[in-house]
C-alpha cells in the first residue's frame, strides 16, 4: 500500500459538481492499493499516516502530527500510484489491486485512520472522475509504502 501525502493548508475533492469532502490544515492522502495488500499493510500505513511528524512545533521543526496537531486528513484513493512506466509510454496497471479488493482496503483504511484521530475523514468517491484541490503548505509531500513480506 502506498500513501502519497501531502501537507496542506486547505484541500477539497468535488465529483460531479459536488464537494465530497473538504478539510482545513492537514494532510492530504492519495492511497494506492497493490493486488498483494493486506489488513496489515492498511493497518501500518493509517497508524504512520496518523503519528507523521511533519507540522512544526513551538521553535518551527517538524516535530507534531496529525495526533498533536488536531489536524484533519483527506483520503482520495488512486490506483495510477502503482502505475509501472518502464516500458513504453502507456503505464501499466497490473500491480494496482482490483476494484473489488482495492475498495474494501480503501474503506478499511478511511475507517482505521478515523479511529486513530478519533474524527470522521472525508474522501472522495471510489473509482469515480475527481477533481482534487489542494493549497501545499511548505511545500511538504512524502511517499509512504509497505508492501506485504
Amino acid at each position: 500500500m502506498v500513501a502519497l501525502i501531502q501537507r496542506v493548508s486547505e484541500a477539497s475533492v468535488t465529483v460531479d459538481d459536488a464537494v465530497t469532502g473538504e478539510i482545513g490544515l492537514g494532510l492530504l492522502v492519495l492511497l494506492g492499493v497493490h493486488r498483494d495488500d493486506t489488513e496489515a499493510e492498511m493497518v501500518w500505513v493509517a497508524k504512520k499516516v496518523a503519528g507523521l511528524r511533519i507540522f512544526p512545533d513551538e521553535e518551527g521543526k517538524m516535530n507534531r502530527s496529525l495526533l498533536d496537531t488536531g489536524g484533519e486528513a483527506l483520503v482520495i484513493s488512486q490506483f495510477t500510484l502503482y502505475g509501472d512506466t518502464r516500458k513504453g509510454n502507456r503505464p501499466s496497471f497490473i500491480a494496482s489491486a482490483p476494484p473489488e479488493q482495492a475498495e474494501a482496503l480503501y474503506e478499511a483504511f478511511v475507517t482505521e485512520l478515523g479511529r486513530l484521530l478519533g474524527k470522521p475523514v472525508p474522501t472522495g468517491v471510489f473509482g469515480a472522475h475527481m477533481d482534487v484541490r489542494l493549497t501545499n503548505d511548505g511545500p511538504v509531500t512524502l511517499w509512504i509504502e509497505k508492501r506485504a513480506d
